[in-house]
């Protein structure tokens, strides 16, 4: 969700903190600001919120406003457009005192003439359609959208149609009830709200024909359906530039109908995702007569009064809910020591709750009585408004206190897992937590162990140290199973657990590149899940992320291949823990270039342990990346630790420094460019020279034009001995050998 600092300041004249500060804050308090932007002098800055799905209320400038206020304890401006003097910020529909279902005749015209409007709710809708309110609107003028809406839309990115469905846009982004404006002369008789009929047809706003099902909810006149309530308007009744009277609509709807209607159909619309929340049943009239009102601005009039329909059943249970007991007593006894010596006072709870909406009558010196706004339907129990309470006040302000010690029983990797973890942290990593869901579209990427691709040599980093050509895995590899969808998912971004660790950390590395932080490298160890609903496996995974924003040229490698390198050697380091064994080769470890499809051709591999895959590193596709709008590109590996930690902790042995000199010794070879330094330094560390303590490329020139095919490496090589001073002819025998094995390589030497 994009909120607008510029907007919000219209509703917080007096706000004190700048819009960073106030990113900072918000996020304290559970609000998530995900990014930053500046938008230029004057234009403030543009939020991207992360918000819960439980917060509809929030999902609005508004709401962020009235966050904000509670925050810095501010007053909180009335709900305005630019161009509207409200007088309430909360305002309550009149009680229709006649039968719910209908409105007669009897509304008036400015010119004292009455019209008659019928509407209905069909009794199989009532507990679908708990309140419809209705606005004619007659000699209105279809133009674009001029002055802040448009100013806002450009802002946001929001596409501009018109000054009428504009304003729908502007009131959903403002506050947050969506709304929909039909063209009136189009509709056949009075509204009807109703279930569909069995195999009915309809063409939506995106031009696409939906074949309706006998539970969907539609909006309709006397002969056709017109829209699918709560989701996408129809073709027939939309506003044209010929449009010259409108029937403006709020209504309040049945979040498990709209879901419904919203998943069978494949559509998930800026409404739809309101509705299936739960919207505020107060806000339908309110938005109405705002939408009302900006579309009236280039002229006409309204016909008669607000329309509002409300079913009392439903207004009970979602408006008019019995008031919760609060005792002061439970807030300090739950939420504990605080910084301040005052701690949680009876005047901070009523500070907090009444600025959220909430109104608190005294029942005793104690006690409250707190009737909830409707728009917090997350608020049911005396706990939901501590957590509020302590939300507000900050967790930051709390003191920190321990449990009492309970008898600990080690887990029989937790050796292991501090063993990674101490390691990861060494390297400059920071430990991270995710979510423990994901959505369908991630797990279908991120998830396919038997999707990879195999990648490319020529032009790719692979090559550049020597990775082999990518070739059939083990068939003992794991083979893939199902993914755990929820049978109630809070949203389509968390409809199965998690089978893959890697979407939430490509999700913290674009979170912190969106606050202008470049240079990040986070670690998580979790568990994934997989199987079937009645049977879950859990696999514990470790998944690296990384990224760099200005790598230095690191000998023998170019600086855009350094964070490769970077998360490679971040992997090796991580399997130098354990006790891997031997293979015939004498490295059980070795590496493929074939790897996942999320990963970049060319510029990612596979680690294979005794030829079965064990990690994959490399960059996520240039593709993703550009569709998650990432700033820069993203390094990321993925162990498995399940095999991982079948393996016994490698036992670290040390010795005291030698006391003896070291002897460095330089070796200037040119080599074809097919010959690649691992395979360098693995022909020099065969010889099994003991005194041989390092080796390393010093030194590395190109230049294409004069010497193709070739390049210039240095390899500097450090003898010492722990027991003795070195002595010249051994020296010089093992100088001879290196030489000897770099020529045999295809080398030679340089004079």
């Amino acid at each position: 969700m994009k909120i607008l600092t510029s907007w919000l300041r219209t509703y917080l004249p007096s706000l004190p903190v700048s819009d960073r500060q106030l990113a900072d804050d918000l996020t304290l308090r559970g609000i998530a600001v995900e990014g930053v932007h500046s938008l230029g002098e004057n234009n403030g800055h543009l939020f991207e919120m992360d918000i819960t799905t439980n917060r509809v209320d929030a999902m609005n400038h508004y709401g962020i406003a009235r966050e904000a206020a509670t925050i810095y304890n501010l007053p909180l401006a009335p709900l305005l457009s630019p161009h509207i003097n409200d007088t309430s910020s909360r305002p309550e529909a009149k009680p229709e005192r006649r039968d719910p279902c209908i409105v007669p005749e009897g509304s008036k015209t400015p010119d004292g003439s009455h019209q008659s409007f019928p509407i209905r709710i069909e009794p199989e809708a009532k507990a679908l359609c708990g309140r419809f309110t209705a606005q004619v609107l007659r000699d209105v003028t279809i133009a674009p959208s001029t002055g802040p809406i448009a100013d806002y839309f450009a802002l946001l990115g929001q596409k501009q149609i018109s000054n009428a469905v504009d304003a729908s846009n502007f009131i959903l982004l403002g506050m947050g009830h969506p709304t929909h404006a039909f063209d009136l002369d189009k509709l056949e008789g009075g509204i009807v709200v109703r279930l569909a009929h069995k195999g009915e047809k309809l063409k939506l706003l995106d031009g696409t024909e939906r074949t309706l099902e006998p539970d969907d909810l539609v909006v309709a006149d006397q002969n056709k359906a017109l829209a699918l309530a709560g989701v996408m308007g129809g073709w027939d009744s939309m506003i044209t530039p010929e449009t010259r009277n409108i029937l403006v609509e709020a209504a309040w709807f049945d979040p498990a109908a709209i879901r419904r209607s919203s998943r069978r159909h494949l559509l998930h619309t800026d409404a739809s995702h309101r509705f299936e929340r739960g919207a505020d049943f107060n806000a339908a009239p309110t938005a109405n007569a705002l939408v009302s009102q900006l579309i009236l601005e280039s002229g006409g009039h309204r016909e008669g009064e607000l329309i509002d329909i409300r079913i009392p059943e439903i207004a009970a249970r979602t408006a008019s809910r019995p008031p919760i007991n609060l005792s002061v007593k439970q807030v300090q006894r739950h939420l504990g020591t605080t910084l301040a010596p005052e701690g949680i006072t009876k005047e901070i709870v009523a500070q907090y709750l009444t600025a959220l909406g909430c109104d608190l009558t005294a029942k005793t010196a104690d006690t409250f009585a707190v009737t909830l706004p409707s728009w917090r339907l997350d608020l049911e129990r005396e706990i939901d408004l501590i957590e509020e309470v302590a939300r507000v006040y900050g967790y930051n302000r709390f003191a920190n206190t321990l449990p009492t010690p309970l008898p600990v029983i080690a887990h029989p990797t937790a050796a292991k897992e501090a063993a990674v973890r101490n390691r990861l942290l060494a390297l400059g990593f920071s430990e991270s937590i995710s979510s423990t869901f994901a959505s369908q579209q991630d797990a279908d990427l991120f998830y396919e162990p038997q999707n990879r691709v195999p990648h490319l040599r020529d032009s790719s980093i692979v090559a550049k140290v020597g990775i082999r050509e990518s070739e059939p895995l083990s068939s003992n590899a794991p083979k893939k199973t199902s993914t755990i969808p929820l049978e109630n998912p809070l949203s389509e971004e968390a409809s199965l657990l998690r089978p893959s660790l890697i979407p939430g950390m490509v999700t913290m590395l674009a979170h912190n590149l969106n606050r202008d932080i470049k240079e990040v490298r986070l670690f998580e160890q979790g568990q994934t899940f997989t199987g079937t609903t009645d049977h879950v496996i859990e696999t514990p995974q470790l998944t690296l992320g990384l990224t760099t924003a200005n790598p230095q040229n690191t000998p023998p490698h170019m600086a855009k291949d350094v964070p490769f390198f970077e998360i490679k050697g971040a992997v090796e380091s991580l399997l130098s823990l354990f006790d891997l064994g031997a293979s015939a080769d004498g490295d059980p470890v070795t590496f493929t270039a074939e790897a996942p499809a999320w990963l970049q051709p060319g510029r990612a591999a596979t680690a294979l342990l005794n030829n079965q895959p064990i990690a994959h590193f490399g960059e996520l596709t240039a593709a993703e990346a550009a569709q998650r709008k990432l700033r820069q590109p993203i390094y990321l590996a993925q162990i498995d630790l399940a095999r991982l930690y079948e393996l016994p902790l490698r036992k670290v042995t040390a010795r005291d420094l030698s006391r003896f000199q070291a002897v460095e010794r330089d070796f200037s070879f040119t080599f074809p460019d097919d010959v690649h330094w691992n395979t360098i330094a693995h022909a020099l560390q065969s010889l099994n020279i003991e005194e041989l303590q390092s080796l390393r490329p010093a030194e590395v020139w190109r230049d294409p034009k004069k010497f193709p095919g070739v390049y210039s490496l240095l390899v500097r090589c450090v003898f010492q001995s722990n027991d003795r001073t070195l002595r010249d002819d051994e020296l010089t025998a093992w100088w001879s050998t290196i030489i000897a094995t770099l020529t045999q390589l295809g080398g030679t030497l340089r004079s």
